[in-house]
């Protein structure tokens, strides 16, 4: 077996890092772990690891996942063990197992998030919130591969809560990961485009976990 997958998860300080950054810090804990990774042919070789979706700046996660390969066969185990020891704080390995299920069957993200408010009702923006996403739809101007465009991000969610929490609102969600892909900052954006009177002053998220089409926990 030399295709792994690595459940992580990404929280605390280490939220800023970036995307690239992230993949530099895996590719030097496996080399300081002795997990020889294997490198693609060409001018340019690089280490064949694959984070299936990329996290925003700023944003924690609990259910990250990547996909990489080993020059020889290892246990699961012994891969958890030696990588756990040189990761940095805030990146922790919580599961190595072998990879079998595509990557493109992942379809749903549990979301929570909070929405700060700071001279607001957080009962009353948690009561219009739900209004504003209990619509049909919610069409946005977003940035897209073609620049920018409208979009109606509505039909990627498929559940979504709002409920006070001292002076924030805690959101709770289940949102589309792939085809189409909705980043959860944009349930933020859409209220400041479309409603700012209950857009919030600063918010963030946080990944609790990834599906399947079905609804079954993906791995």
């Amino acid at each position: 077996m030399d295709k792994y997958r690595l459940l992580f998860s990404k929280t605390g300080r280490a939220v800023y890092i970036s995307h690239l950054d992230l993949m530099r810090t895996l590719t030097r804990a496996f080399l300081r772990a002795e997990c020889r990774l294997k490198y693609s042919e060409g001018f340019n070789p690089h280490p064949q690891i694959s984070i299936a979706l990329p996290l925003s700046v700023g944003a924690e996660s609990v259910c990250e996942i990547m996909d990489f390969k080993l020059l020889e066969d290892r246990q699961p185990e012994d891969i958890l063990d030696a990588l756990s020891k040189q990761l940095p704080e805030g990146i922790e390995a919580i599961e190595v197992y072998s990879s079998e299920r595509k990557v493109k069957e992942l379809k749903w993200l549990k979301i929570s998030g909070v929405f700060e408010y700071d001279e607001r009702s957080a009962e009353e923006m948690a009561a219009k919130l739900g209004e504003f996403y209990a619509q049909d739809s919610i069409v946005i101007t977003k940035k897209t591969k073609r620049g920018m465009g409208e979009s109606d991000i509505r039909p990627a969610i498929k559940e979504i809560s709002f409920k006070a929490d001292g002076s924030d609102v805690r959101l709770d969600a289940i949102i589309s990961a792939q085809e189409p892909t909705l980043n959860p900052e944009l349930l933020a954006e859409a209220t400041r485009q479309l409603c700012p009177d209950i857009a919030p002053d600063f918010a963030k998220f946080r990944r609790l976990e990834v599906f399947d089409e079905n609804m079954g926990v993906f791995r």
